[in-house]
């Protein structure tokens, strides 16, 4: 790993700054200010300290970034992550999403009871099932979409695709299944 010109020996991971955020699942670009960390009040041989101790302790890390004062100081991924490839964000993921929601709900932009199929109909099944035309944002926050097994999301199919043509063999609010898909789905 390289990182502020120092050489990690670990080969299977890299550390990667740029000047640009990756897009989003969406294909937006998100762009957030840069700075070093001193000219922010951070110190690099913590963030140096940071990034080896991961390296060497934790086992499953994606990838990180530090902000401070609304300034990206450093960022990086640790292989196979990359910056342009979407991943889920499990629980974290969550919290954010339900958030947006709440925020979109009091600005008027979509209820709990509205429909799944109305914000994305083209990746739908041509016949969709009558439990996926009654799944509603309600049922996505709660986690009781009807499905029997998580989708699989690949890089290969749009992961709103692969989330609404899954099969929905349980009626909408009435089978829990503790899921992320849900929160990319949202």
């Amino acid at each position: 790993m390289t990182f502020a010109g120092v050489n990690f020996q670990r080969e299977r991971n890299h550390l990667l700054h740029s000047k640009r955020l990756p897009p989003l699942a969406t294909n937006l670009p998100i762009t957030l200010p840069r700075s070093s960390p001193e000219a922010q009040e951070v110190d690099s041989a913590g963030i140096r300290a940071f990034v080896e101790a991961a390296d060497q302790k934790v086992h499953v890390t994606h990838s990180f970034m530090i902000v401070r004062h609304g300034y990206v100081v450093t960022q990086g991924w640790w292989q196979p992550e990359v910056p342009e490839k979407p991943h889920v964000l499990w629980a974290f993921s969550k919290s954010f999403t339900s958030t947006a929601v709440g925020l979109a709900i009091a600005e008027g932009k979509l209820g709990v009871d509205d429909t799944v199929l109305k914000f994305s109909p083209e990746y739908a099944p041509a016949e969709a099932s009558a439990n996926l035309q009654a799944m509603r944002v309600r049922d996505l926050l709660t986690m009781t979409t009807g499905h029997e097994s998580e989708p699989k999301l690949t890089p290969d199919i749009p992961w709103e695709q692969s989330f609404l043509t899954h099969p929905v063999p349980h009626k909408p609010g009435t089978h829990f299944l503790y899921n992320s898909c849900y929160a990319v789905r949202l």
